[in-house]
């Protein structure tokens, strides 16, 4: 089988066409971003975390650690938001376009990495 490929960038960030399948994955949709510059596959806020976490979270450093526990609290909880990623990873490329400033501490960062593991013990 070969090695699912998920990556993830901001949706601020200017991406060619390079094959890759777009999920955004945020549940507020990017400002000033229009839809027609993402080139999205789907838009899957169900996927992000609850807006009680989220602002829980609020993007500190010091509650990462915590933060990705509960965030895959949420998601083991919530399997038919994010099995399309998985089915999509299967078949091609996809990048998980987030809309946070910090690039090492948001969703996309956890959501990627139990993705990657779910696909390795599918």
């Amino acid at each position: 089988m070969k090695q699912a490929r998920i990556d993830i960038a901001r949706a601020y960030d200017l991406l060619g066409q390079d094959g890759r399948v777009r999920f955004l994955v945020d549940r507020m949709w990017p400002r000033g971003v229009t839809k027609d510059t993402l080139r999205l596959e789907a838009w899957l806020r169900d996927v992000a975390p609850s807006t009680a976490l989220r602002r829980w979270f609020g993007h500190d450093p010091e509650r990462w650690e915590e933060f990705r526990e509960r965030y895959h609290a949420e998601l083991d909880a919530n399997p038919q938001a994010w099995q399309p990623l998985v089915d999509a990873a299967e078949r091609s490329p996809v990048v998980l376009l987030f809309g946070a400033r910090d690039r090492e501490h948001n969703q996309a960062v956890v959501l990627r990495e139990y993705l990657l593991h779910k696909l390795a013990h599918h």
